[in-house]
């Protein structure tokens, strides 16, 4: 097969170094793709939103599937766009329709379908411009912290824990009113904060039957012990030590069966992965939130610990067999640690030359934001590497992954030297 991946960071590197190992496939490309992917696969310069590029690039090279990295894509609805097309309705797209996507693309619709099918999650309501003076009010009935979430999609940081009242309104009239995280914000939607401990659970579907993957658990916050401003993710382990096998039992009953179950009721064409935000609240799961991809970095945990071949996975899901296919997980932990640049996720400067790769012996380095440049791997993002690394124990994991680090250098490199901290 001739595959095609939409994405540049390490997500994208992690299925692009997992599709390559079968022999299923021939050709793999993606597009834009980074310095990792450039060493296994052809990287093609489109943005991921550019459909009409991305059809172009799919009739030249008789790509027979199309792996969505990213959730913009999705939610603006590539899926659909290829359904829609002659020329491309038969290539296979690994990821769902608009109308499902919209899991991810709003705040207010995930809730909407969670509290409509009674898959447990925290109490919320909705608020606009019009009717900020309500948000006020609903504010004052909840105790703090105060959670509030842009409705759209706002790249992971459009999430607000506050713990004060006053400030909690400050910040919804600065989201509602002055845009603070632009069309994402139109609409926020206002939570009840949960006391727990987060998880991620993995979901392949097919649209009737699923396979649950590998649980993670991913580090948000830039500094040590989960303190200073949320990033994309600084790191992540895999399995999960707190969840245990009747809890796993719980999240499968309790939510991911009938997660997929409503999927089916309200016609929510789903052909991917759904990345569940859990929280374990005493000993009961409850749904932060809805992912309609996979996450990153628990990628760069997640797909190491998969033995099976994921092209057979993924030509499962597009034929609707998935049933037929027994998952196969190595017993092994997974971590990774995120190498990023200097000031992320504020401000920081780009180009800067990475060392020591060639020293990696014991770990996986999944580039993300890097790039090649005049022969040599210099930084274009603020989430450069994640360094992954097995063990037969998360510790012995991390041990490795910050081994590896110890040999890498590029100017202001900064990481979390404390992941898994809160799992001793």
């Amino acid at each position: 097969m001739t595959i095609l991946i939409l994405g540049s960071g390490g997500r994208e590197h992690t299925f692009a170094w997992k599709l390559a190992q079968s022999p299923k496939c021939e050709k793999l490309y993606v597009a834009p793709g980074n310095s990792g992917t450039a060493q296994i696969a052809t990287n093609v310069n489109i943005n991921v939103t550019d459909f009409e590029a991305i059809k172009a690039l799919v009739i030249e090279h008789q790509i027979d599937m199309v792996v969505v990295g990213p959730e913009d894509p999705l939610v603006l609805g590539i899926h659909d766009f290829f359904l829609n097309d002659d020329t491309l309705k038969t290539v296979a797209v690994i990821g769902p329709q608009k109308a499902a996507a919209a899991l991810e693309g709003s705040k207010e619709f995930a809730k909407e379908f969670l509290i409509r099918h009674h898959i447990p999650t925290a109490a919320y309501q909705s608020f606009n411009a019009e009717n900020i003076s309500e948000g006020y009010a609903f504010l004052e009935t909840l105790t703090p912290p105060y959670v509030l979430k842009a409705d759209g999609l706002a790249a992971g940081k459009g999430v607000l824990i506050l713990n004060d009242l006053n400030e909690a309104k400050t910040e919804l009239k600065s989201m509602l009113l002055d845009a603070k995280f632009g069309d994402a914000s139109q609409k926020v939607v206002i939570e009840e904060f949960l006391d727990g401990i987060e998880l991620s659970c993995f979901v392949l579907t097919d649209g009737k039957h699923y396979k649950i993957l590998p649980t993670a658990k991913d580090y948000k916050r830039i500094g040590e012990g989960d303190t200073g401003l949320n990033t994309g993710g600084m790191g992540a382990i895999s399995p999960v030590p707190f969840a245990s096998e009747s809890f796993l039992k719980k999240v499968e009953d309790q939510i991911v069966k009938p997660t997929v179950d409503g999927l089916i009721k309200d016609k929510l064409p789903y052909k991917g992965f759904i990345f569940i935000g859990l929280i374990k609240v005493g000993d009961d799961p409850k749904v932060i939130e809805y992912n309609v991809r996979m996450g990153d970095p628990e990628t760069e945990v997640v797909l190491p610990r998969l033995k099976n071949d994921l092209v057979s996975l993924f030509k499962a899901i597009s034929e609707e067999r998935l049933n037929e296919i027994q998952i196969d997980i190595d017993n092994r932990a997974a971590t990774t640690v995120m190498l990023v640049s200097g000031g992320y996720p504020e401000a920081y400067e780009k180009g800067k030359e990475i060392s020591g790769l060639e020293t990696i012996t014991d770990s996986i380095a999944f580039h993300a934001g890097s790039v090649l440049k005049d022969g040599k791997i210099v930084t274009s993002g603020g989430r450069v590497m994640a360094i992954t690394s097995y063990g037969d124990s998360y510790q012995e994991a991390i041990k490795k992954s910050y081994q590896t680090i110890a040999k890498l250098h590029f100017d202001k490199i900064n990481y979390r030297k404390d992941i898994g901290f809160d799992l001793d």
